[in-house]
């Protein structure tokens, strides 16, 4: 196997397994907006399309003539795709290491001083005053809830001020390690020592890899 090819393939995501479990070993909650949170998610994944699909439909005959631009212009379009992805999205909170039941609560607390119209139905929550409308969406395999949207008729502003209430309120809270967060960092960790171990052992051919990379890309950047 080509050590370079599996390091850009696996790097980034045991990074992101080790930053999700490191999350969820934590004994404090963390909230994040779901658009950072597919963010994280494609630059995990953003290895494995390089040398996945990007290199399997490359345009050579593009490269031939634009030179190391076209590059550029490929990871572009994943930016652009990305950035698509993010804006279709409707509003979306993740609550890392935590149970419904404790952000219920959590909720109860923040929501009477951000709204005082504040209204529960069930999983449903509404905030007139925010313009805020969300149900709740729990995960109890990995001990994560989420507060995602309901319908398209929501203040941004408002998710905004959401958002900063429950991680102040979070930051007060101290809860239990979530074991399958151990699990995640565990098997992110060995992901990456795996990938040490494999360069450290073939270390004259993961440099002449990037050498002839690095030929490639002044070949390209000649290219008339």
């Amino acid at each position: 196997m080509d050590p370079v090819r599996l390091c850009v393939a696996l790097g980034p995501l045991g990074l992101y397994l080790a930053a999700i479990g490191w999350r969820n070993v934590r004994r404090q909650p963390r909230v994040v907006s779901g658009g950072r949170d597919t963010l994280a998610l494609a630059l995990a994944l953003a290895g494995m399309v390089v040398v996945g699909p990007m290199e399997l439909f490359f345009p050579h005959s593009a490269a031939a003539r634009y030179g190391i631009f076209t590059w550029v212009l490929v990871l572009v379009l994943y930016g652009l795709l990305l950035v698509l992805v993010l804006l279709m999205q409707r509003p979306r909170l993740i609550i890392y290491n935590m149970s419904v039941d404790q952000l219920r609560a959590l909720l109860g607390d923040v929501v009477g001083s951000l709204d005082p119209a504040a209204r529960w139905a069930g999983d449903g929550l509404a905030l007139p005053t925010l313009g805020v409308q969300l149900h709740i969406e729990a995960f109890p395999a990995m001990k994560n809830v989420s507060l995602v949207s309901s319908g398209g008729d929501q203040n941004h502003a408002g998710w905004q001020t959401l958002e900063a209430a429950l991680r102040r309120a979070a930051a007060k809270v101290e809860t239990s390690a979530n074991p399958r967060g151990f699990e995640l960092l565990a098997f992110g960790l060995i992901v990456l020592a795996a990938l040490v171990v494999m360069v450290a052992r073939r270390p004259h051919e993961v440099i002449e890899r990037f050498t002839a990379a690095a030929d490639e890309v002044k070949q390209l950047w000649k290219a008339p």
